[in-house]
């Protein structure tokens, strides 16, 4: 019996052609599509999908996977129930099931985390859920930040007279924008809309406070994305965006010191969104630095043609298709199939990445030679091997090193920062031990690649990365 391919869906990142494959999990998804059309239960082979992908650390696509092990059996339940055409779970399930499986054989990993359309699948497939467990809740960032820390964001003390100003600001600039048609709008109601969105980006910058981790600095950053893409007055997110920012700034008067976690997360993600589909131009790049500030990486793009993109994702589709009818062009990392050259390449430029790390990691031990230039070097480096990383397919080693990146990114920070800024700061440097177990864990993996063994998540890399987290999050020791 031949396993046909997905069907082709349209998604907005492009392929990657040097990815690494989950094999297994696409095999199983195949037979899940299968049993589909053939109306028989798929949640065995769903389930198969769902642990390859958590031991290839595809966590955002294994956290997809799992809502469709979730859903299969109400899908099965309403194929032996129902003629075939009814309306249901099964419509919804199966064009879920269908462009998963061919997002999943595109090999992005950030596509898999921030795609749109996957979200909008993953949001109906929980609505669907959520009728028979209450209580379900979803929302973008749970896919798109999937297993990743996010510091506190602090909100920075002001006089209330500033507060109360810059609000009523905010909220008269805020109503014309959520109540805006842009699409159908008139060039006048257009003009009313941008000036409304200058005067909320006006106060985002006049609330940043000096601390790096402020959270209106990170909004800022987030508006000028959403309007870069042509998200602001458009997207149901981002009038949420938009409206949930005056509360925290109803919170901000109050008097309370830290952002909701919650939004942190939401704001973020959408930051991250669009840059992490399309890449970032030179002109991104402070939303790009704040990016980095947060733990997340993003790919430079060169600017084509609607042309030029044909011809990448056919060249993509020829080089997957050779890769997998040519073994000699393949090296087998557990469930992972990767791109034997590519292998090579991260191999070389991984060595040199992780040398840096445990250098600047024994130096850090030293406080008399603490240098905050060094410490963004070291960071730099952790996010070059996380981005090589998430480009093979390695999901468990760029979710460590990006944390890792993280990591010294805020004690680099916390180094220049002045007395000032650091009464602002709301988590402290992490410590010196931490920064060190976290190198050599991505050491030992590493060596494991190196030999042609799978680096699943194992212990010490759990440890290492919950230890990051702990840093990060709550108090920087």
């Amino acid at each position: 019996m031949t396993l046909r391919s997905a069907a082709p869906v349209s998604f907005d990142a492009l392929p990657n052609p040097r990815g690494g494959a989950v094999r297994p999990a696409e095999l199983a998804l195949a037979e899940a599509s299968l049993a589909f059309e053939q109306r028989e239960e798929s949640g065995a082979a769903l389930l198969r999908a769902s642990q390859a992908l958590h031991t290839a650390g595809w966590l955002s696509a294994q956290r997809f996977a799992d809502a469709l092990v979730r859903l299969s059996p109400l899908a099965s339940i309403e194929a032996a129930a129902a003629p075939a055409g009814a309306q249901g779970v099964r419509p919804l399930f199966g064009a879920a099931l269908r462009d998963f499986r061919a997002a999943l054989e595109r090999h992005n990993l950030r596509e898999l985390s921030c795609s749109p359309t996957l979200f909008n699948h993953y949001h109906a497939l929980c609505a669907q859920l959520a009728e028979h467990t209450p209580g379900t809740t979803v929302a973008f960032e749970d896919l798109a930040l999937c297993a990743r820390p996010v510091p506190p964001a602090s909100l920075h003390a002001q006089s209330a007279d500033q507060l109360a100003h810059l609000r009523a600001r905010y909220e008269r600039a805020l109503l014309p924008v959520l109540r805006s048609q842009i699409e159908t709008g008139s060039a006048a109601a257009l003009a009313v809309t941008n000036a409304a969105l200058d005067e909320l980006d006006a106060v985002f910058t006049e609330l940043a406070g000096p601390d790096p981790y402020d959270f209106w600095r990170l909004a800022r950053a987030c508006a000028k994305a959403l309007r870069v893409g042509g998200h602001a007055a458009r997207d149901t997110d981002a009038r949420r965006f938009y409206a949930r920012c005056n509360l925290a700034l109803a919170d901000h008067a109050r008097g309370i010191e830290r952002a909701p976690r919650s939004l942190v997360r939401a704001t973020l993600a959408l930051l991250w969104r669009d840059y992490a589909l399309f890449g970032a131009a030179a002109e991104d790049a402070d939303q790009v630095e704040v990016l980095h500030d947060y733990g997340l990486t993003v790919d430079w793009h060169v600017a084509g043609t609607q042309s030029s993109e044909m011809l990448w994702e056919a060249g993509a589709l020829e080089a997957q298709s050779i890769s997998a009818t040519h073994s000699s062009l393949s090296r087998d990392l557990g469930v992972l199939a990767v791109n034997a050259n590519a292998y090579e390449d991260f191999l070389q430029t991984a060595d040199a990445s992780i040398q840096a790390l445990s250098a600047h990691a024994r130096a850090a031990d030293q406080p008399e030679k603490a240098d905050p230039s060094e410490a963004l070097q070291a960071g730099d480096a952790a996010y070059r091997l996380g981005s090589a990383a998430c480009a093979l397919g390695l999901g468990h080693v760029s979710l460590l090193a990006d944390a890792l990146g993280l990591a010294w990114r805020r004690r680099a920070h916390a180094g220049v920062s002045t007395p000032a800024v650091r009464a602002h700061m709301v988590v402290g440097a992490p410590a010196a031990d931490t920064l060190e177990q976290a190198a050599e864990a991505l050491r030992a993996t590493l060596h494991k690649v190196a030999a042609g063994v799978a680096p699943a998540g194992g212990s010490l890399t759990q440890a290492a990365l919950a230890a990051l987290t702990r840093a990060i999050e709550q108090g920087g020791a």
